[in-house]
């Protein structure tokens, strides 16, 4: 009988990865992502299972990050939605905002909204943001459910004008479509109800949109793990927190992008961040790469998010996504440049390397070629590759982009990869106002060890870590997520002569919100926030607004804020413009064991590095270890290949690496004097 046996599960667009906690054991797992995803999860804990010497029945908790919505926004597979708005704005969705995709393009053209013209519908009633100025007419919204009905929607989104402000009208209308109709309707106020039309309505209709995808995902694995004698799963949200079925059904919005979070969270958990400014996490796997910060042991987050050009204002962890993973196809465009990505070969039928009858060349395939990933190496501790299959796609490449054979064309793929990843990365670093040489890189994913080092030298960065389950790092973090609610209203008053009563009632309400989602109301903790901005300005930042609120207080720390962010603080009205509260109540992070046996030496290959030869690459011998047996304390001299079944770390000539008493490597850069 174990004392407590928790599972994570996350889906990614190639691989689903499964880290299974069995007292302080960890066993892990990765199996190709499968349609429907259900089945791929159910896979992965039976794979981690049967490896544990366990039944799923003795699993004690479950959590889980998926794609399914963000998948449906990608490729706009999602409900049939309607929306439902005020008489004279059934166009919001559609103007948006005056800027433009790319400035400089004069054919460039916005995405097409979720909702077409024709399922947009107006309704007779005013709210304005001083309050209720004309009543809807309940006859009339019964009008509309029947038209419909007749229309076959699948979802409506209602946003009504300033709704924010006062919701009376739309409650009335979002309580008797649910009457009157068998599907989900999301109402702006229940959503986001915070000001900005355009944003306000696109959050609403992005969660009505998925709602549907995400009840059948959710409810089918709910099904399935009860028969398989496992708990519900608790699900991943954007905000870096974990919440029940039920909750994540009414509110799908809030899953955008679980996945990305959860790996975020997990390197917060298992990298210490005390002596260095923060940690830029690098997760490449399959079919992208996301970069994001985590200073203060937590993960950086942002409300001002975009999925495909669609807005989403919901509290989510501020994670960059690049279209460069180990999955990205590489290709040579018009001007007989090479080019990696956006679009990936996936799981079916994968890199050509996988012998599944993928003939494109991947960043897999030049990662095989470059001798970094090896014949014998076993992906997801079954899956062989096919070298030759890897070098003839490259061949290939190479006499389209007139370059001297497979080995030349790798190390250009490799190249543009590790470029594309530089630049996302010093677009939250450089970009705003951070040294990354101040901060330590964390990698995970399947393929992102093998690039980090690389990347580290581009941006100067002195230390690479890499924690121990580094390639299901996301489906580790889901073991140490928090569970997590957020709740947001606008009020809209200069910060001096706001009454501090009525901003009080407010979080009053919204401290009310977020503990009612909350499965155990008194351990939570609760922290309450303010968006705040100079008179005139059109955007805001968030400060502290602590357990009583205090405008002096505020003021100070809204005046830090922006002159971190902007460099400079301004003598100026303060405009408090939205209240926020969040609910926390904590997990637990795993406490894992690192047992290595110290017989970790497995041979060696030849591989290919930048710079080893004083012209710009050349190869090497590599020693290659089973990453898992290395002792901890163990110092792994450059160049070598650290092998595990979900990912493989590079460690080049001029790095060294130390393995830690959890298992984590630890890899710096040497001094040298021929690059």
């Amino acid at each position: 009988m174990h004392d407590e046996t928790r599972i994570g599960v996350d889906v990614g667009g190639t691989f689903t990865d499964v880290a299974l906690a069995v007292d302080d054991s960890l066993v892990t797992a990765k199996v190709p992502s499968t349609d429907p995803q259900h089945r791929g999860v159910l896979e992965g804990v039976h794979k981690a299972c049967e490896r544990a010497g366990i039944d799923p029945g003795e699993i004690d908790d479950f959590a889980h990050a998926m794609t399914v919505s963000v998948n449906a926004l990608l490729e706009r597979d999602g409900a049939r939605t309607a929306l439902v708005t005020t008489t004279g704005f059934r166009d919001v969705l559609e103007i948006g905002r005056q800027d433009r995709p790319d400035l400089y393009d004069l054919e460039a053209e916005k995405p097409d909204p979720l909702v077409p013209r024709e399922l947009r519908f107006e309704i007779d009633e005013r709210t304005t943001a001083d309050g209720l100025e004309r009543p809807v007419d309940e006859d009339d919204v019964r009008d509309l459910a029947a038209t419909l009905r007749e229309r076959n929607v699948e979802a409506v989104a209602v946003c009504l004008l300033h709704a924010y402000a006062d919701p009376e009208n739309e409650r009335l209308v979002a309580e008797t479509l649910r009457e009157e109709l068998e599907v989900p309707v999301s109402a702006s106020h229940e959503v986001l109800a915070e000001f900005r039309e355009f944003e306000r309505t696109s959050t609403t209709t992005v969660d009505a949109y998925v709602r549907p995808a995400i009840d059948r995902y959710v409810g089918r694995l709910v099904d399935e793990a009860d028969a398989a004698g496992m708990p519900a799963p608790r699900i991943m949200q954007a905000n870096g927190g974990i919440a029940d079925p039920e909750t994540v059904r009414e509110h799908a919005v809030t899953t955008t992008l679980s996945g990305p979070a959860a790996g975020v969270v997990g390197a917060a958990a298992t990298v210490d961040d005390d002596d260095v400014a923060g940690l830029v996490t690098f997760d490449m796997g399959g079919t992208s790469s996301d970069v994001s910060l985590v200073r203060d042991g937590q993960a950086e987050r942002t409300t001002d998010a975009e999925i495909d050009g669609l807005p989403i204002r919901t509290p989510m962890v501020d994670v960059n996504t690049v279209g460069a993973g180990g999955g990205s196809i590489a290709w040579v465009d018009a001007g007989g440049a090479l080019r990696v990505g956006p679009e990936s070969a996936g799981a079916e039928p994968g890199p050509a390397c996988y012998g599944r009858g993928g003939t494109a060349p991947t960043v897999t395939d030049a990662n095989v070629v470059l001798g970094y990933i090896g014949p014998e190496t076993a992906l997801g501790g079954e899956m062989t590759l096919d070298v030759e299959a890897a070098r003839d796609a490259l061949a290939g490449l190479a006499d389209e982009a007139g370059l001297d054979g497979a080995l030349e064309a790798a190390r250009g793929v490799y190249r543009v990869a590790n470029a594309t990843m530089t630049r996302t990365i010093r677009s939250v670093t450089v970009e705003r106002g951070h040294d990354p040489r101040e901060f330590a890189l964390v990698a995970f994913g399947g393929a992102g060890p093998m690039h980090a080092a690389a990347l580290a030298d581009a941006l100067e960065v002195e230390r690479v870590v890499v924690p121990r389950p580094g390639g299901v790092l996301s489906a580790f973090g889901l073991l140490a997520a928090d569970e997590s609610y957020d709740a947001v209203r606008t009020v809209g008053v200069e910060l001096g002569t706001a009454d501090r009563d009525e901003i009080e009632t407010v979080y009053d309400d919204l401290v009310a919100d977020v503990l009612a989602d909350a499965s155990d109301p008194d351990r939570a903790r609760v922290e309450r926030a303010a968006d705040c901005r100079y008179a005139g300005q059109s955007f805001e930042l968030t400060v502290p607004a602590g357990e009583r609120f205090d405008a002096e207080t505020v003021a100070d720390r809204f005046h830090d804020a922006h002159e971190r962010a902007y460099g400079y603080a301004m003598d100026e009205t303060i405009e408090v413009v939205n209240l926020r509260a969040t609910a926390t109540v904590p997990g637990a992070d795993p406490v894992v064991r690192h047992d290595g046996t110290g017989d970790a030496h497995v041979g060696a290959r030849e591989a290919h590095f930048p710079g080893t030869d004083g012209t710009g690459s050349g190869s090497r011998e590599a020693t290659v270890y089973d990453r898992d047996r290395l002792e901890a304390g163990t110092t792994v001299s450059g160049p070598a290949i650290l092998e595990q079944a979900e990912s493989t770390t590079v460690v080049p000539p001029t790095w060294t690496g130390d393995v830690l008493a959890d298992g984590t490597l630890v890899m710096t850069r040497a001094e040298v004097t021929d690059r």
